[in-house]
């Protein structure tokens, strides 16, 4: 099944609440937020008391995809914040099998994340443990980037490898995620689609959220049939 998955990064941080209200009544099921240190990424963003502050006003699942360095040393206060889940890079990461086994001991769904030059079957190791694989679009640290094709090719080899080795873990897809894009990235397998200014970026979340999450729908529809 295929899910929005609104990502605050390109929302109005004055009207946060209602911001993320109104792309829930869109059809938004999951709330991705970017947390960035200004190291691993060049930006700085949000860390844990406001994934704190997010957990009162909704009760829809926090996606928090930590784009830092030593995740390890945070993840413990994402756990305490109320975070659900958890993704970290790949290329952050010293030793990734640890971190997430570190993220699942605080009772956190763990994921992984690949930045658009790592591919993914440097992963096959861990795919076991995922809750989802987590593919960047673009590169990270700004929203509003333009989508990278390639990135295609990475979702259709996680399809096949989650076929080959009978695994569950999910699709998901972080950058350029846009009407012009979203249908192909559904037809090749992506499942779990965060989308920022496609949401929020002109005012009207709820309306667009609603129509992107719709042509998501068709795709996901046509590429069954």
């Amino acid at each position: 099944m295929v899910e929005l998955v609104p990502s605050i990064l390109s929302a109005d941080f004055a009207r946060l609440a209602d911001e993320i209200a109104a792309a829930e009544r869109g059809g938004g099921s999951v709330i991705h937020v970017d947390v960035m240190d200004g190291h691993f990424v060049p930006n700085i963003t949000v860390g844990p008391p406001i994934v704190q502050s997010l957990r009162r006003h909704t009760k829809l699942p926090l996606d928090c995809h930590l784009m830092i360095e030593n995740p390890d040393e945070f993840i413990p206060a994402f756990a305490d914040a109320g975070a659900n889940w958890v993704s970290v890079h790949y290329e952050a990461c010293r030793h990734l099998h640890r971190t997430l086994q570190f993220i699942a001991h605080h009772g956190m769904q763990p994921a992984v994340v690949v930045n658009p030059h790592t591919e993914v079957d440097l992963l096959i190791p861990v795919l076991g443990m995922v809750h989802h694989v987590l593919v960047m679009s673009v590169n990270p640290g700004f929203g509003g980037q333009q989508f990278i094709p390639y990135s295609l090719n990475k979702i259709r080899r996680l399809k096949e490898l989650r076929r080959e080795l009978g695994l569950s873990y999910r699709i998901e897809v972080d950058g350029g995620v846009a009407h012009d894009t979203v249908a192909s990235i559904v037809e090749a397998g992506a499942e779990l689609l965060v989308a920022g200014n496609a949401v929020f970026g002109e005012g009207h979340a709820e309306r667009d959220a609603r129509s992107l999450l719709e042509a998501a729908q068709r795709a996901a529809r046509i590429a069954a049939a």
